[in-house]
């Protein structure tokens, strides 16, 4: 959000789910470590106090979602609409807003996302070093979120994803590349925009291994929904391939169920 216009970009997720029928599940945040210092100055985006630029990111985000919600934004010209009138940003998506996302890497922002009344996103790291495992530092940061969301007042229950580098074992091949990944796995403290930050191990081991790895990882149950990281210099069909495996060997055992079963629901647990 840090170098988005959030006027601009309410429009363009607006098109697109409309010409997509509702399909558009839009993920935002603040955006991760770069290299340019305070490089959204450069595109003209200035006042922020915070050197990563979040407090930026936070206020551009609201006008964004006033706008994704149909508030009246600007001022409409007396001279054609009357005094008094306003006009919001078209076109007008009315379910777009349910389908947004906010990407938190720590425990603090999942709790800001509650209250905004948007989905969590919650990724392979937290920008947070406890000593707990990953999984039950994201397992935490989720029931935080939950709790935030009811105690703000919103209605229906909010979508929950978390990511994961999974890596199930079928082939030969498959052993050749990610087998060493999955021997001794373990979480892992580095830093991370200067702050000492988890990182999530990666998962690679033939299915029963991985269904009971998983089972035994608090976020991945607490959550409706796990984003698979996937190497994507490998090519789409080994992709593919990756995905396929992790839907029909691995996936069915967790509560997985394919998308023509209806849409997936959040949870309020």
């Amino acid at each position: 959000m840090r170098y988005e216009s959030p006027l601009q970009l309410a429009e363009e997720a607006a098109a697109l789910d409309l010409l997509s029928g509702g399909r558009v599940a839009l993920g935002v945040s603040r955006g991760s470590p770069e290299p340019a210092l305070r490089g959204w100055e450069a595109f003209g985006y200035t006042g922020s106090t915070d050197p990563r630029g979040a407090d930026l990111a936070r206020e551009k985000f609201d006008l964004f979602m006033r706008a994704v919600r149909g508030e009246k934004i600007a001022e409409a010209d007396p001279a054609q609409f009357g005094a008094g009138a306003r006009l919001r940003v078209e076109p007008h998506s009315p379910g777009l807003a349910g389908r947004i996302w906010w990407g938190a890497g720590s425990r603090d922002t999942a709790v800001w996302a509650g209250e905004q009344g948007v989905n969590l996103m919650s990724s392979t790291l937290l920008t947070e070093a406890t000593g707990d495992a990953f999984g039950d530092l994201q397992a935490e940061q989720i029931a935080l979120f939950r709790e935030a969301w009811r105690e703000a007042g919103h209605e229906g229950a909010p979508r929950v994803s978390v990511s994961r580098s999974i890596f199930p074992i079928i082939t030969e091949q498959d052993r050749l590349y990610f087998g060493l990944r999955g021997q001794g796995a373990a979480d892992q403290i580095g830093v991370i925009d200067g702050l000492r930050s988890t990182f999530g191990k990666t998962y690679a081991a033939e299915p029963d291994v991985l269904i009971d790895q998983l089972r035994a990882d608090a976020a991945v149950q607490a959550a409706d929904t796990v984003m698979l990281t996937i190497p994507s210099q490998l090519g789409v069909d080994f992709n593919l391939r990756i995905l396929e495996a992790f839907a029909e060997h691995v996936a069915p055992e967790l509560g997985w169920e394919p998308n023509d079963r209806g849409p997936v629901q959040g949870t309020s647990a």
